[in-house]
């Protein structure tokens, strides 16, 4: 038996591992390095675009549940999110670049995976797999769309965390804490005055953004959802509410503040997770 897969994400990596691992011939496309998009970085596989991609890693919801299974099936993707973890509190964060490089070198590295480089335009016959994602190319979504019909489309929906530099951050007023008070203080909390938040927010919604790509448009994943997006529907519910004072604690000393960022601590770079700012 011989099945190919296009795509080296997670999905398609995770297809061809545990084909492969059956004693199934694997055939595997993808088309990067030769072709990428402007959401593509490297030429390693299973990008990511956040080191939180994987959320939660906690067995009493459903995200953590599932983790738990896939390692148990042994699944190549768990494996290496294990392998180049970093501390999140409760969620599965990994090292982005030291993630798709293991994913890369397992799958090359397994005798019966056949990585063949270059676009795939048409959806070839036999036994397939299509695990392209989101960021499938134009020739190969048009095949897919005639191939399903009725004017489906595929689209992108992701947020690259804002980063910024650990030094940056003023840890006399700032202090590690978990997330939602589970797990280990991974986290750095940002507690905000009124007047702080309020020049924090302003800076926020008036700031220059990134351009949108071709294949992006305006529209957003609510679950992961831009912080500056986030901020800027805020406007009214800021001023219709209000904003009150949120405890944090610091050193066993509690205080109360108008607002608090929170920032994911990683290689010394800390970037905004999806939701971490609190916009009353």
């Amino acid at each position: 038996m011989q099945v190919t897969v296009i795509g080296a994400g997670l999905a398609g990596c995770e297809a061809a591992w545990q084909l492969a691992q059956r004693g199934i011939a694997v055939t595997l496309h993808e088309m990067k390095p030769e072709k990428t998009t402007p959401a593509h970085h490297t030429a390693d596989f299973a990008e990511l675009c956040c080191s939180n991609s994987l959320r939660s890693d906690q067995i009493e919801n459903a995200v953590g549940l599932l983790k738990e299974e896939l390692r148990r099936l042994d699944s190549l993707i768990l494996a290496c999110a294990d392998a180049t973890r970093v501390e999140a509190g409760g969620a599965l964060a990994v090292d982005r670049y030291g993630f798709s490089k293991l994913v890369t070198e397992k799958i090359r590295s397994h005798p019966n995976i056949t990585v063949v480089p270059g676009e795939v335009t048409a959806i070839p016959e036999g036994n397939v797999i299509i695990a392209s994602g989101p960021l499938t190319s134009d020739a190969l979504a048009a095949a897919i769309a005639e191939k399903i019909g009725d004017g489906h489309t595929l689209n992108f929906f992701d947020a690259a965390a804002p980063l910024v530099t650990f030094e940056s951050v003023d840890m006399d007023s700032a202090f590690f804490a978990s997330r939602y008070d589970k797990g280990t203080a991974d986290y750095i909390n940002c507690p905000m005055t009124e007047e702080e938040y309020d020049a924090f927010w302003q800076a926020l919604t008036t700031a220059e953004e990134a351009s949108v790509h071709g294949f992006e448009d305006k529209n957003v994943f609510e679950g992961c959802m831009p912080v500056e997006v986030m901020a800027s529907r805020a406007v009214c519910e800021t001023r219709r509410r209000g904003k009150s004072p949120m405890p944090s604690s610091s050193c066993g000393a509690t205080m109360r503040r108008a607002a608090s960022i929170t920032l994911s601590a990683s290689r010394r770079i800390c970037a905004f997770p999806s939701r971490s700012a609190c916009f009353r």
